[in-house]
């Protein structure tokens, strides 16, 4: 089992930033793809970012291209996202996710195999 826990979520005005940080225990998560998804009020949960087992491979929803930034530490066991010029619609409860196939697409696809119970971001206008 894979446990995992985020943090940095918060109140932002539009135009700021944020950076979430993902632990994971219970299983070393160096051969496990890494990723990020997102649930606003009222709409289905969305893929946001991922990245592969060995930090090579990223891939980001359109919205967010050049403004996150997906990354991963192996020897601590962490995953990040650093969220910059966020915009209110990126408002929502960002959950961290990892999957023991070690490619972006099976984040992206939503085979995920543990989630994080989600960190809160609210951006102003």
């Amino acid at each position: 089992q894979v446990q995992l826990v985020e943090s940095g979520g918060g109140l932002v005005q539009d135009g700021g930033s944020l950076r979430l940080s993902c632990l994971a225990s219970g299983r070393r998560i160096s051969g496990y793809a890494m990723g990020w998804f997102r649930q606003a009020p009222g709409k289905e949960r969305e893929f946001v970012a991922a990245i592969d087992w060995r930090g090579e491979k990223i891939d980001y929803i359109d919205s967010v291209k050049g403004r996150f930034t997906i990354s991963r530490d192996n020897a601590k066991n962490t995953a990040a996202l650093q969220m910059n010029r966020l915009k209110p619609e990126d408002t929502a409860v960002y959950y961290c996710a990892a999957a023991m196939n070690p490619f972006t697409i099976t984040i992206r696809n939503g085979e995920v195999n543990w989630w994080g119970n989600g960190t809160l971001v609210t951006v102003s206008s």
